[in-house]
């Protein structure tokens, strides 16, 4: 979140530690909703790769995006890089706890979505049949 949004919530009444909580919030929920993120920690649940394997592991992303991907997962904590020193260098990724208990909070909305996916087809179904769909105004309008 912004500087911005904190000065705004502040100004709001909301307490500072208040604020800082709703600004990692929404940091978090950023990194988590990237779809980069995701598939990286889900390849490296499996234990600790080197780049290239894991780039090849994680289908369609370039090796710019899994280098950034993996820098901010590394500032956050969640993913540890080891550096041997070896000729030619060895560098291994690999979950953190932190990174392993995320994994394991996503495997549970995995999990949910794979449980009510029927339920979620036919709404979507009933709802794209429905003349609201058909509109294009905006769903906040």
């Amino acid at each position: 979140m912004t500087h911005l949004r904190g000065a705004e919530l502040a100004q709001r009444g909301v307490a500072p530690d208040c604020v800082q909580t709703i600004e990692l919030v929404r940091d978090v929920l950023a990194r988590v909703g990237d779809k980069w993120t995701l598939l990286t920690i889900t390849v490296l649940a499996s234990g600790p790769l080197r780049f290239t394997a894991l780039h090849e592991q994680v289908a369609g992303i370039s090796q710019r995006m899994l280098s950034q991907t993996l820098r901010a997962l590394t500032r956050d904590g969640l993913v540890t890089r080891t550096a041997y020193p070896e000729v030619p260098p060895r560098v291994e990724y690999a979950l953190t706890p932190l990174g392993r208990s995320l994994g394991e909070a996503v495997d549970g909305l995995v999990h949910w979505v794979r449980s009510h996916q029927g339920d979620i087809v036919r709404n979507r179904d009933d709802f794209d049949q429905t003349p609201a769909a058909k509109t294009t105004a905006s769903p906040h309008a």
